[in-house]
């Protein structure tokens, strides 16, 4: 017969204590890597120590759960074809004057432009996806989005304003200072400022 026994309830062992960063850790999607603490790189140190998914991880997840639209929507699997860029090249290192590497990188930005374009403008509509540009904060997806569409043509204005800074640089130099000007501004300049004129003196 089990005794039953009454007074004082014995003590239980308590509760583990949970810091504020655990309580508000989200469970690991049941297919992370797991890494080992040797041959980890960058990516997947950080990603351990605040206990978020690799690139790897977010990428491949996301391959994993595409796999059915990309059926429906085939892509092409090639990269767009590199130019060739030998002529270009060959050219440039035969310039030896402002004017002809002008000649030069003005051709490759012509040819570049519809490539950059063309991808400046996939940019934007992916950054409109569902409307997400409305009021998108910075940092948000669709705000870096249209950020690099911006900075895929801002590269053409770049490579253009350096074009045309060697070129003033050649044609249209800014005036060097001449010696009498050096020489009037030294004479000058050890001279103390003229008091300021008072009108005529007052007649008697």
């Amino acid at each position: 017969m089990q005794q039953i026994t009454t007074g004082a309830v014995p003590p239980q062992r308590p509760a583990a204590r949970t810091s504020p960063k655990d309580s508000c850790i989200i469970p690991r999607d049941p297919d992370f890597d797991l890494y080992d603490n040797v041959g980890r790189d960058a990516d997947q140190i950080h990603a351990d120590r605040y206990n978020l998914a690799t690139r790897g991880d977010l990428k491949r997840w996301a391959r994993r759960d595409a796999q059915p639209f990309r059926a429906a929507h085939p892509l092409p699997d090639q990269p767009w074809p590199a130019p060739d860029l030998t002529p270009y090249l060959d050219a440039l290192a035969a310039a030896r004057t402002p004017a002809e590497i002008d000649g030069v990188t003005d051709h490759v930005l012509d040819a570049a432009e519809p490539a950059l374009r063309a991808l400046s403008d996939y940019l934007v509509a992916a950054a409109r996806w569902k409307q997400e540009n409305r009021d998108a904060a910075k940092g948000s997806p669709s705000h870096l989005l249209m950020t690099a569409a911006s900075r895929a043509l801002s590269a053409l204005a770049l490579a253009d304003e350096a074009g045309l800074n060697r070129l003033r640089a050649a044609y249209d130099p800014a005036p060097a200072p001449t010696a009498s000007a050096d020489a009037s501004r030294g004479a000058t300049g050890s001279l103390p400022p003229a008091p300021p004129s008072t009108g005529p003196a007052p007649r008697r």
